[in-house]
């Protein structure tokens, strides 16, 4: 069998990353309903990300980081020191 994949939700990595967005949302002035216009999704997408219900895939963190206008290497990298 494969290796084990320990699951994310509710781990300080997945906390400190959740903080990070709504930080980054509030500091771009955007309520959740139009961040999820932006992404072209509904408010109730951003409500999950936010609240820790769902993972944050690659592609989506990429994107989130062009709207919200942050470095995804450098939040990366800070997300990198929680264990």
């Amino acid at each position: 069998m494969g290796e084990y994949v320990a699951k994310t939700l509710g781990t300080e990595r997945h906390k400190a990353l959740i903080a990070l967005l709504i930080e980054k949302r509030e500091a771009a002035g955007l309520t959740q309903i139009e961040l999820a216009k932006k992404l072209g999704e509904y408010q109730s997408f951003v409500a999950r990300l936010e609240s820790g219900q769902r993972r944050v895939d690659v592609i989506e963190f990429l994107e989130l980081s062009e709207i919200l206008g942050f470095d995804p290497y450098k939040a990366l990298w800070t997300l990198s020191r929680f264990e």
